[in-house]
């Protein structure tokens, strides 16, 4: 873990205490995320970005430049000069915002590694959470099987970011074509390494690599969160 990772992750816990959220869980749920998603940012298991950090930095009322591991000796310095975004809901009778829907895809079925047909049928539409809400082409995707337990379990709902870069570590949903004409499998897996040869993934139940065929391989989209829909 670097150096920077671990401050980045320090400085994301002390602005989460200093916001009066004792829990990590408690956090997550204030900012609409899963839990262990926000957790894997706090403890440096996962690196957050910039567009996270300023979700973060609004919720807890600190500087993201600071959040994101720069130099200030006080987190509520900028914020006095920063810009406010203006309100965009108001609470009456229900919540009015501007959210938006995006589609979950999948099937009720998956294969032997837990792969699915990927034809372009919606199961159903869910809200974007706040991270995606302003993603081009965002989408989320039902697991299907145990072939990722107990990162992802059966039925639960994988929001995608098809424009974040994948890195080794990753977690992602892989469109493969096996067939030339046949039809678009697509795996939920963690990311290894895609060259001009092949993609690798990696699955946890049973513990293998999975190898595909560079030609093969139509898509590879970072996976932003997951939870129950």
């Amino acid at each position: 873990m670097s150096h920077v990772m671990t401050e980045k992750a320090e400085r994301l816990r002390q602005a989460r205490i200093k916001a009066g959220y004792r829990f990590a869980s408690d956090a997550a749920n204030a900012l609409g995320i899963v839990a262990s998603t926000y957790r894997a940012h706090e403890n440096g298991q996962n690196e957050f970005e910039f567009a996270e950090a300023k979700i973060y930095a609004r919720k807890f009322n600190v500087d993201p430049v600071w959040l994101m591991g720069g130099n200030a000796s006080d987190p509520t310095s900028i914020l006095s000069t920063r810009v406010i975004d203006p309100p965009n809901a108001k609470v009456g009778a229900k919540l009015v915002g501007r959210g938006k829907k995006i589609p979950v895809f999948g099937q009720a079925v998956g294969g032997v590694d837990g792969e699915f047909l990927m034809n372009g049928t919606v199961l159903y539409e869910v809200m974007a959470p706040p991270i995606l809400s302003d993603i081009s082409g965002a989408y989320a995707v039902s697991v299907s099987g145990d072939s990722m337990s107990p990162r992802y379990e059966d039925g639960e709902v994988c929001f995608v970011d098809p424009e974040r870069r994948v890195r080794k570590g990753d977690y992602v949903i892989a469109q493969i074509r096996l067939e030339e004409g046949g039809a678009l499998l697509a795996y939920v897996k963690k990311f290894l390494r895609h060259n001009s040869s092949e993609l690798v993934l990696e699955q946890f139940n049973p513990q293998k690599e999975l190898h595909f065929e560079a030609h093969t391989v139509h898509s590879v989209h970072y996976i932003a969160l997951a939870g129950n829909a």
